[in-house]
């Protein structure tokens, strides 16, 4: 028997074409560049938020206006990057820069990229304790369908205790920001998936009467990305996200945490996960001078703002920082402390090929200036990359 769209939907059968007719299921493989073929995935991070990913008054021309960041969007897309990952942030971190204090809202810069754009992934940064699940769960299905399918959402729990302070909430505990993260997403999966009407009667929410369409383009769901590192925020990722995101320092505790992650997912969720990780590159014709612009950056570094991100990470209200705080404090400063890769093309791409055998399958990451270099990436790295075999 034949179950119409309207019957599926809970409303009166006079509609009689199977529901995949009404609301067409469309594997995400085929629209979404980060499930996509490349072997080793590449985007950018962090360019709607004023300094990107660098603590420094080192100079560039990166500014945050709209036309420059969707400038940056389709210079990336035009040299075949996959993704575009945006910072969410309320409150800046203060120092000679007040470092990430003026930038765009994620869920608005990503409809307007998706627009501006035709290729590339665009993903929208939630701190989940900030936005209510249904209002998360049609913002991303709008912006997925804006996109044709190219939506991605990246899960925050809220890190920052002052940022959460401005919401007029107390920071939760570790792990418990993890148990309300894991009831937000079922929230937001039932709007995206549960046709008709439903309940929710949970921990943390209590509503009636629940519906939500149109369904994502995506299905079943949008791409969703986390980048907790930390025990419960692996549990977390391995249970539910399609990609992890890991700041880690060396390919040895990269091999391990892929290894970690990827068993995880397998034997306890029967589920597979894409590892990646991120970090700043500094390309530059020559060795030297890569590692004069890097040492620019870190020497004009604000070492205010850098101390009041280690203060806020090493207080462990973020576990995943915990070894940058003690061994890396520099990589605040160059590159939120991500992974580093400063040198010519041929070294750049070799480093990329290390990452990639290590396991990681994709980086994201921050240049000095972005729309500047993203053309000398395009022409210098991308090509050795396609002869290493890590793009087509």
């Amino acid at each position: 028997m034949t179950v119409t769209a309207n019957e599926r939907l809970g409303l009166a059968p006079t509609d009689p074409r199977p529901i995949e007719e009404t609301h067409p299921l469309v594997d995400r493989r085929e629209t979404n560049p980060l499930l996509g073929d490349q072997k080793m995935k590449l985007g950018l991070f962090g360019t709607n938020c004023s300094y990107g990913l660098i603590m420094s008054h080192a100079p560039s021309n990166y500014k945050i206006t709209w036309e420059h960041t969707k400038e940056i969007a389709r210079r990336a897309e035009a040299i075949g990057f996959d993704v575009m990952v945006p910072v969410a942030r309320w409150k800046g971190f203060g120092g000679s820069t007040n470092f990430n204090g003026n930038c765009f809202e994620t869920y608005t810069w990503a409809a307007g990229i998706a627009e501006a754009t035709e290729r590339i992934a665009v993903a929208a940064t939630s701190h989940l304790p900030t936005v209510h699940p249904i209002v998360a769960a049609k913002s991303a299905t709008t912006i997925d369908h804006i996109s044709a399918g190219r939506f991605a959402l990246n899960l925050v729990m809220g890190w920052v205790p002052p940022e959460m302070e401005m919401f007029g909430a107390e920071q939760r505990e570790h792990d418990e920001r993890y148990e309300y993260g894991q009831e937000w997403l079922d929230f937001a999966t039932k709007l995206w998936t549960e046709p008709g009407t439903f309940t929710m009667h949970t921990k943390y929410f209590d509503a009636e009467l629940l519906e939500a369409y149109p369904k994502p383009h995506q299905a079943p769901r949008p791409v969703l990305i986390n980048a907790g590192n930390s025990p419960r925020g692996i549990e977390f990722s391995a249970r539910n996200v399609d990609v992890n995101f890991a700041s880690l320092d060396t390919l040895e505790n990269i091999k391990s945490y892929v290894n970690t992650v990827k068993s995880k997912a397998r034997d306890d969720y029967q589920r597979d996960i894409k590892v990646m990780t991120y970090g700043l590159v500094v390309c530059r014709d020559t060795e030297d001078e890569a590692k004069r612009a890097f040492q620019q950056v870190v020497d004009e570094g604000d070492w205010g703002a850098a101390g009041n991100v280690i203060k806020i990470a090493g207080s462990g209200a973020s576990q995943s920082f915990d070894h940058a705080v003690k061994e890396m404090q520099e990589r605040f400063i160059a590159g939120w402390g991500g992974y580093p890769i400063v040198g010519t093309p041929e070294q750049v791409a070799e480093e990329l090929g290390n990452l990639n055998e290590a396991g990681m399958e994709g980086m994201i990451f921050g240049l000095i200036d972005p729309a500047e270099e993203i053309p000398y990436f395009g022409e210098n790295v991308m090509p050795l990359l396609k002869q290493a075999g890590l793009r087509h």
